[in-house]
């Protein structure tokens, strides 16, 4: 990916392709801030509250595994849902957001694999009609399918205990790097979390042998390919160690035997003993075996006849069936737009614009259309092209400050469950293992920047041993508190303390933060929270504003031409003209919102090429190294500077506060008018400086009295 600045050479660690530097965001608030803002607990509240929930709960379903299950549900959603919006748009989330604004507007969209899957465009323009546009309904989709996915512990009640079950469902709620994530509008979280379902679903399916949840897990996975294209490395995972499984089996069983042969052929027989019992007493085999003894009562291969027949039958029809269902979801998500609707006969087709699309050819771009795009933007490799141990580093580092604590269960869990007292690790713990390592081994190489949302898929996995590893520890402080083993009770209660400090305190830390402290777990194309102060401001004065109401000032930097964009026009459509409209991201998201007419200047207009100033629009974007030089044009103007990145860029804003009074205060504006004569650009409202010197920009972002709209 380049970088999200549209340049040519990517800033350290930054995003390296214009179109597609996949971003992370957070927003600058401190643990303290963020503590001030939440609600102070009722005096009534005590330590008793949750366990009262539970038993509530318990009361309901008559199950206290689900019971307790099912509240941490409820407290993930919360904890993913709780000032959802507060955090300033990422790079990355400005992106996305601003082409489903464009396709509410026109009605038009296609998949575009620099943008990855079509899940959240689909979804998020329905629920922008529904809830309106904000930051908040974007990001609502990942936070409920993230929030949810700790329902799919009790999918694999099978192969853990009941302790395990619940365990795996508070990581997956707590786990900071999937609650930091799980507050993001990107397909990470959403395809991690369609594919471990649909895992837990096939997993169901092969315990209880019913036929039905296959569907289940199809339909996941079909959903969990429409929000990224990775799903296909979750498919790899879970065949090599599928493999890795199955070899230990024969190996094992070759042992035993002292022959290959036998062991492949015992494998063989078990799944004959598998499939048999999946179809003994159905309906269909019933069938079979009533009418084969129907013609012959002797018949001693009844049952033999009808396990095959059932076989002959439900094998093609299920595969079929799952592969259609599969089928449906991925054309319906991928199908472009308004083709689809004209296809169906739901939309006109405009005239002069060719024939009418088919069902067919909608299919067709669906499948084979999406495929070859996908092909040639990430299977071609032209995006993977880096060095392996850097990348592999920023993933371990995302991985130790997001997720330390579950990956250091995870280890204990493994080791405890192949080498403690049942001697022999479970299948299932074994198989999540080897998709975790697997993962860690192949993300380097698939992800196109460092980016520290690749650790999620790697954290996923791994939950399941690390389940397993807080199960012993919690088991092994009881059993020695039982005992009065001291010295066992205290390390392990240790272990639990640091745990729970270890998840607590990164959870508060990294709230909606935008700092570079939190640099392994954020991305860099985070703009600072205090930048969405200007920006509610701007889109304030946009809606009041007639004529052009924003200007960007485009500039030469040492990485390329950067805020320019020599056809406006061309932003209306996807893809976008250049040289430099992904430099502006996440803002072009708010104005749009805000709908807001924009237009810029080339680098070389930026010093005697700005328009007059009666023609000046009331906003304008610059870079730090232009500032003094537009700054002496704008009389009347603020001038706020933020970070634009985590670290290298920054963005200046100015704003005529006189629009800014008018729109957010009319009578304000008024007093503004008779008051004495305009100054020059100022950093706050209230502080002018003298025409042609740059003032002192506040790192605080302050932006004087006026309180900012909620945007």
């Amino acid at each position: 990916m380049s970088d999200p600045a549209g340049g040519s050479d990517p800033a350290p660690d930054g995003p390296a392709d214009a179109d597609d530097a996949d971003s992370s965001s957070a927003a600058e608030q401190s643990a303290a801030s963020a503590a001030s803002d939440a609600p102070e607990p009722s005096p009534a509240t005590d330590t008793s509250t949750g366990a009262g929930i539970v038993d509530r709960l318990e009361e309901r379903v008559g199950d206290p595994t689900v019971a307790a299950v099912v509240a941490i549900v409820v407290g993930s959603l919360l904890l993913r849902t709780v000032q959802l919006g507060a955090r300033v748009f990422h790079w990355d989330e400005g992106r996305v957001g601003y082409w489903i604004l464009r396709f509410d507007a026109n009605g038009e969209f296609f998949y575009r694999p620099i943008i990855h899957g079509p899940f959240l465009p689909v979804v998020n323009n329905v629920l922008f009609d529904v809830l309106g546009a904000t930051d908040f309904s974007a990001r609502l989709p990942v936070a409920i399918v993230g929030g949810l996915l700790p329902l799919s512990a009790l999918l694999l009640r099978r192969h853990l205990r009941d302790r395990e079950v619940v365990a795996l469902a508070l990581l997956l709620s707590v786990d900071p790097l999937l609650v930091y994530y799980g507050r993001f509008m990107r397909g990470d979280v959403l395809v991690g979390s369609f594919c471990v379902a649909a895992f837990a679903f096939a997993v169901y399916a092969v315990d209880t042998r019913r036929t039905l949840p296959l569907f289940g897990s199809a339909a996941l996975l079909g959903l969990g390919f429409t929000a990224k294209e990775n799903a296909l490395v979750y498919l790899a995972c879970f065949l090599g160690a599928g493999f890795l499984l199955l070899d230990h089996r024969v190996l094992r069983t070759a042992r035993t035997s002292g022959s290959l042969l036998d062991a492949l052929v015992g494998e063989v027989v078990a799944l004959g003993h598998f499939l048999d019992d999946w179809t003994d007493g159905s309906r269909t085999r019933r069938t079979i075996e009533r009418r084969l003894r129907e013609r012959d009562p002797d018949a001693p291969y009844a049952p033999e006849v009808g396990y095959l027949g059932h076989l002959a039958i439900w094998i093609p029809l299920g595969a079929v069936g799952v592969a259609a269902t599969f089928l449906a979801v991925t054309s319906f998500f991928y199908a472009p737009r308004p083709d689809l609707w004209q296809a169906l006969g739901v939309a006109s087709v405009p005239a002069g614009s060719g024939p009418a699309p088919t069902l067919g050819t909608v299919w067709y771009e669906a499948t084979w259309g999406a495929g070859e795009k996908f092909w040639g933007t990430w299977a071609s490799g032209t995006h993977s092209g880096h060095p392996y141990v850097p990348y592999l580093w920023d993933i371990a580092e995302s991985m130790a400050y997001g997720s330390g604590v579950l990956v250091v269960l995870a280890v204990v869990g493994f080791l405890a469950d192949g080498y403690g007292e049942s001697r022999g690790t479970r299948a299932l713990v074994a198989f999540a293992t080897y998709w975790g390592l697997a993962s860690l081994v192949g993300y380097p190489v698939a992800t196109d920047i460092k980016a520290p949302w690749a650790a999620v898929h790697i954290v996923l996995p791994l939950s399941i041993p690390a389940a397993v590893g807080l199960g012993h520890v919690v088991d092994s402080l009881r059993g020695s508190l039982t005992v009065g083993d001291t010295a066992t009770a205290a390390l392990a209660g240790l272990v639990v303390f640091a745990a729970v400090g270890g998840v607590v305190a990164p959870n508060v830390d990294y709230w909606n933060s935008a700092s570079i402290e939190d640099k392994q777990v954020l991305q860099w194309a985070q703009p600072e929270n205090a930048y969405k102060e200007a920006l509610t401001d701007a889109a304030a004065v946009a809606r009041d504003n007639e004529g052009v109401d924003v200007l960007w000032v485009g500039s030469d930097t040492g990485r390329g031409t950067r805020l320019y964009v020599s056809d406006e026009a061309s932003v209306d459509r996807m893809p976008p003209g250049g040289p430099s409209w992904h430099s502006r991201l996440p803002t072009p998201w708010y104005l749009e919102r805000a709908n807001a007419t924009v237009t810029s200047t080339p680098p070389s207009a930026r010093f005697d090429g700005l328009p007059a100033p009666d023609e000046m629009p009331p906003i304008v974007f610059a870079k730090p190294q232009d500032a003094d030089e537009v700054g002496a044009m704008l009389d009347g103007y603020s001038a706020r500077e933020y970070d634009f990145r985590l670290w290298t860029e920054h963005i200046v804003v100015f704003i005529d506060e006189e629009a800014l009074a008018a729109a957010t205060d009319p009578g304000a504006a008024e007093a503004s008018a008779s008051s004495s004569a305009p100054a020059s650009a100022s950093v706050d409202a209230g502080q002018s400086t003298a025409p042609g010197t740059r003032p002192s920009v506040a790192t605080d972002g302050s932006t004087g009295p006026l309180a900012p709209a909620p945007i």
